[in-house]
Order: C-alpha cells, then sequence, then structure tokens
C-alpha cells in the first residue's frame, strides 16, 4: 500500500475510464491495479476530548428509537440498487444556470457542450461524495465526544450510513461518470472548521443541522431531476439516512442549547450564520468555469445573476432556517444577518423537532415519490416558469 501524505488539498480532476458514461470508446477499460494506486491522505489537527458514560442509561426514547431505526432501515449498495440500467437521454437546461445567453457558453460546439455538462454533473455529484467523507469524520469524533449514552450509539450507527453514502457516491462516480472534481474550497472550509472545533455540539450544530440539512434539499432536487434512474435510488436511499440524522440533530441539541449562557449562545448562532454564508458559496461550480478557461468571476456572477439560481440558493435553506429557530439559534443579534441573505421567510415552516415517525418507519421502496421533493421541485420550476414570464413582458 502506497500512502502519499499531504497537508494541502489536491486540486487535481480525476479520470476513470472504464466508466459507463456514453463516450466515444464505450469499449475502454483502462482501470489502475492495486500496485498502481497511491492514496492521498491530508493531515488535519483536532483538539478533541472523549467522554466515557458509565451509567449506560437510556435518558431519550427519542433518540433511542432513531438509533433502532437505523439498525433496521440499513441498506446495500451493491444489493438494493441495479447498477446495469443504461443512460438515458439528457436535457440540458443552460437557462436554469443563466448560461442561454452567455457568450463563452454559445461559443461552445455541440461536443463541447455535451462535455461541459458532463463536468457539471461530476461536479456536483464529487461535493456530495467529499460532504459525505466530511460527515463520516464528524460522526466517528461525536462517538467519542457525545456525553451521552444514547448519543454515543447514535452517531456510530450513523457512522455507518455515512461510510455507505460514501460508497455509494464514489462508486457512482467512478463506474457511472468517469470523473470526479477536487473538493470545493468553501465546502473544505466548513467542514476543517467543524472537525477541528473541540466543542461537540460545535460539531452538531455544524453538520447535523446545516451540512445535512442542506444536503436533504440538495439530494431531493437531484432526485426529481435527474434522468438516470441510477442515481434516483441512491440519492432516495440516502435521503432516508440523512432525515434520521438531522432529526437526531434537532432533537439532541434542543434541551442543551437553553442551558448556556447568552454569551455561548450567541457564539454558536454566529458559527451557524458563518456555516451557512459558506454553504451557499459552495453552491457555483467554479472549478468547472476554470476548466473550460472561463473567466471564472464574470461566469460565477453570471449564474448568481439569475433569477433562478438567486432563489434556487436560497430554496435549499427551507429546512435548515427552522431547525436553527427551533434550537435556539436565531437570536435577536443574528436574525438581521440571515434577513440579509435572504433565506429568513422559512423560519416558520415545519421543522425535524416534530418527529414524523411514519415517514421515517416506512420500508424501503426505491419507487416511492416523497412529498417533500415534489414541492421542493416544484417550488424551483414555478421560479423557472416565473423567470420566463417576466422576460416575455
Amino acid at each position: 500500500m502506497s500512502i502519499q501524505w499531504t497537508d494541502e488539498t489536491p486540486r487535481k480532476i480525476q479520470h476513470f475510464p472504464g466508466a459507463d458514461y456514453p463516450k466515444e470508446n464505450p469499449d475502454l477499460k483502462d482501470v489502475l491495479t492495486n500496485e498502481q494506486v497511491e492514496h492521498v491522505a491530508e493531515i488535519f489537527q483536532t483538539p478533541l476530548s472523549g467522554s466515557y458514560n458509565w451509567n449506560y442509561t437510556i435518558q431519550d426514547d427519542r433518540i433511542k428509537k432513531l438509533y433502532d431505526l437505523g439498525k433496521k432501515l440499513n441498506w446495500d449498495p451493491e444489493m438494493d440498487i441495479d447498477w446495469d440500467r443504461p443512460w438515458p437521454d439528457e436535457e440540458r437546461a443552460p437557462e436554469l444556470m443563466n448560461l442561454h445567453e452567455y457568450a463563452p457558453y454559445l461559443a461552445m460546439d455541440e461536443k463541447t457542450k455535451n462535455e461541459f455538462w458532463l463536468h457539471m454533473n461530476a461536479w456536483s455529484l464529487s461535493q456530495f461524495l467529499h460532504g459525505e467523507q466530511g460527515a463520516l469524520l464528524v460522526a466517528s469524533q461525536l462517538v467519542s465526544c457525545a456525553p451521552t449514552y444514547n448519543a454515543k450509539l447514535y452517531a456510530a450507527s450513523q457512522t455507518f450510513d455515512e461510510a455507505r453514502h460514501v460508497e455509494v457516491f464514489n462508486k457512482y462516480l467512478q463506474s457511472r461518470i468517469g470523473m470526479m472534481y477536487p473538493v470545493n474550497t468553501a465546502l473544505k472550509n466548513i467542514l476543517d472548521k467543524i472537525l477541528t472545533d473541540k466543542r461537540w455540539d460545535m460539531k452538531f450544530i455544524g453538520m447535523q443541522i446545516v451540512i445535512e440539512g442542506l444536503a436533504l434539499s440538495a439530494f431531493s432536487t437531484t432526485r426529481e431531476t435527474t434522468p438516470d434512474p441510477v442515481l434516483k435510488d441512491i440519492v432516495y436511499l440516502v435521503i432516508r439516512d440523512e432525515a434520521r440524522h438531522v432529526t437526531f440533530g434537532v432533537n439532541y441539541l434542543e434541551q442543551f442549547l437553553k442551558s448556556l449562557t447568552d454569551e455561548e449562545r450567541e457564539e454558536r448562532a454566529q458559527f451557524a450564520y458563518e456555516a451557512c454564508v459558506v454553504s451557499r458559496e459552495r453552491l457555483v461550480a467554479t472549478d468547472v468555469f476554470r476548466h473550460f478557461g472561463w473567466n471564472v468571476e464574470e461566469a460565477r456572477q453570471q449564474v448568481l445573476d439569475g433569477f433562478v439560481m438567486a432563489h434556487f440558493r436560497n430554496l435549499l435553506f427551507r429546512r435548515v432556517i427552522p431547525n436553527l429557530a427551533r434550537v435556539g439559534l436565531l437570536t435577536d443579534k443574528i436574525r438581521p444577518k440571515f434577513e440579509e441573505l435572504g433565506i429568513l421567510e422559512y423560519e416558520n415552516l415545519a421543522t425535524d423537532g416534530d418527529i414524523d415517525w411514519a415517514a421515517l418507519e416506512r420500508p424501503l421502496d426505491t419507487e416511492e415519490a416523497q412529498s417533500y421533493e415534489q414541492s421542493t421541485v416544484a417550488d424551483f420550476r414555478e421560479m423557472h416558469a416565473q423567470e420566463e414570464h417576466a422576460e416575455a413582458s
């Protein structure tokens, strides 16, 4: 085994020529052998303080029940997903990214446009993968530092969930897409902050509330918009796990944060706000723009200026904001900052603190449509229709 240790995040795009994605040489199977593989590992340091729990008491039946569901609803990427289904025809939607009138995009020939959308797809799914590795590392930390018996058990079950998510997105990128982008710098920054903070509740806030909450919305939208049935099944199964993770975080944090001083609570509210700001920035694929030789800042602004993208970035926070309100982190001091982001309008939506056990307990069914996904994408499409109507008038 060869391991390359590094203090900096690699920025190179990885290619996997044996993938199933439609390409000019579909029979190409250039797979690396074990002797050729070099594992690249980046070092991070953390002052994590662990804790034993000696009374083994079940303090909260809700957390125990979530743990039991995690055991019951395990799934296997190799057995529960049919990887052999062919690629369907894909439709481009440059107007959704405000690229339909952007000169560098219009100057591309058809082959280059096809390559561009492959890269966009690879970039988005790569961030899913890197985010799941971050969640895996954080969940493993929570096993050590969570103060109660129930939380340790649940964090252990979540660690296995996150390992499965890393496995399935990695397989999809390598065998289905054939390309993997490096982690977005904004996502990497927030993962570094969560992983290296010594306070266990900061890890809960950053991962269970903000990153996992955003992931739920992003996965839901992906499931409704992707034409690939394999990816639809993947994100459906991942969503089921993530819903339990967010519910766990909200329920566990709600009572603890009430015990903090006002100063301590304000510090955590500021951290949650900064996590949201950084997370909004990671939604723009600047690495792809750079790869195709575009002016990165100009292209980034072009995308952000689009009506649909501007509102879609906010729409992803419809699960995060009510949960922050539920746990007491939308303080009077921090509220104006969220209002400037334009996402405070979701404050009074349903939270994950009120557990819908019927939804969480339903058997695995990859054909099942989910109402939350449908409503998210319906809002997205309605905004697109509004933009077209505004342009027409």
